[in-house]
């Protein structure tokens, strides 16, 4: 297995290192509070989130081919392994974050298998209409999740339908303050999305909103917020579970590594057609192994090849892993000297966050457009939009 390191890097030009500087500075201001949210889709400590665009992405621009792909946390991953481990272990407790930190490394384990047997090209199998199907139905059931911290009632159940009872069983909790915050937020980024999609909304939003937490005692009013978050940098160690939890893990790790390897892929390929770029899949295989080892012992979550943090990327002007090299260096000043400030962050503000993420995974677009070519296609993937809210991931 030849190794070809720094791909997503050379060649290198100072001019467009500069501009792709600029570009992970903006990166890194619109994906931060992205990432924050993440971890409550994921179930977990909030400061993983910051971990998984550390190691991981340093990891993948070193390893992988693509110039454009960001590599970190994601929506759908996170969805599928926090619904399967919740019932073996409670959310966000240390036995629950040494479970997602094996899955982690078994979900690297099948990407390096993949790689040493070329199977990058499996991805050409999967069926856009399943796929826009199971992302629009993970968008309802995450956007649903978040209600209750919107709203600021408990929804303590993890299925989809029992989490809508919850809204109504526990609606005495409705609190009037941390709806109002949340219908700030929701319609500030949704708005900005319409008209200012490259102006950092998601920050200005969560910078304001610890300040006047800060200056107002938002806790002591009634509005929850994710206390006091650790800083440094995270601790490197090998993850921990018995037989039994492995072989009861590896399910959960190949269905992320399908959706690694589906959503990875597709958004490499189009990113390598636009700029006329050659791209080496089995290097970008390799390369989201490694960054999903490099998770597993750093305590995050998995991580995939995220099209909508691809994106923004492109949109910011990345043309090379330059940004995501100086996105992880922001990233690790915030670790090392501004996590304090996060503990007034109202948790309803990182809940309204996901819930935006949430609204865009809804394929609209997608879906009409599979109804033009098919109709049968069209019912298939609603069909499977309904199976993930009704049955579960």
């Amino acid at each position: 297995m030849r190794l070809k390191l720094f791909s997503g890097l050379r060649p290198l030009d100072l001019r467009g290192s500069g501009r792709d500087a600029l570009a992970g500075v903006v990166l890194a201001s619109m994906n931060v509070p992205q990432v924050l949210g993440y971890t409550s889709i994921a179930a977990m400590p909030v400061v993983t989130g910051l971990y998984t665009v550390l190691l991981p992405l340093i990891a993948f621009a070193i390893f992988g081919s693509s110039r454009h792909l960001v590599v970190a946390a994601d929506s759908a991953t996170a969805a599928i392994f926090s619904g399967a481990l919740t019932p073996m272990a409670p959310a966000g407790s240390e036995k629950y974050v040494a479970l997602v930190a094996m899955l982690a490394l078994l979900t690297a384990g099948l990407l390096l298998v993949a790689r040493i047997f070329k199977l990058g090209f499996l991805a050409s199998f999967l069926a856009r209409t399943v796929l826009t199907g199971f992302l629009t139905g993970v968008g309802f059931q995450v956007g649903i999740a978040m209600l209750g911290g919107m709203l600021g009632i408990d929804t303590p159940s993890h299925r989809t339908l029992q989490q809508v009872g919850d809204l109504f069983e526990n609606g005495w909790q409705f609190d009037l303050q941390t709806f109002g915050l949340s219908l700030l937020v929701v319609s500030a980024i949704l708005l900005g999305h319409r008209f200012a999609p490259r102006f950092p909304v998601a920050l200005v939003a969560v910078l304001g909103a610890i300040a006047v937490s800060a200056k107002l005692h938002f806790e002591a009013r009634g509005i929850a917020v994710i206390g006091e978050v650790p800083g440094g940098l995270p601790s490197i160690k090998w993850p921990e579970a018995s037989l039994q939890e492995i072989i009861a893990l590896l399910p959960t790790a190949a269905s992320c590594f399908v959706m690694i390897i589906a959503q990875s892929a597709a958004t490499s390929k189009v990113y390598a057609i636009r700029y006329r770029e050659t791209l080496d899949e089995d290097a970008d295989v390799l390369g989201l192994s490694v960054a999903n080892a490099a998770a597993a012992i750093s305590g995050a979550f998995v991580v995939n090849g995220s099209p909508t943090q691809t994106a923004m990327a492109d949109s910011s002007g990345a043309r090379s892993q330059v940004a995501q090299l100086v996105f992880a260096g922001l990233v690790l000043a915030v670790l090392l000297f501004f996590t304090g400030p996060l503990q007034y962050l109202p948790r309803c503000v990182l809940a309204s966050i996901v819930f935006t993420i949430a609204v865009g995974m809804v394929d609209v677009k997608g879906l009409r457009s599979i109804l033009r070519e098919s109709k049968g296609e069209f019912y298939l993937a609603v069909f499977t939009a309904a199976a993930v809210v009704f049955i579960g991931v």
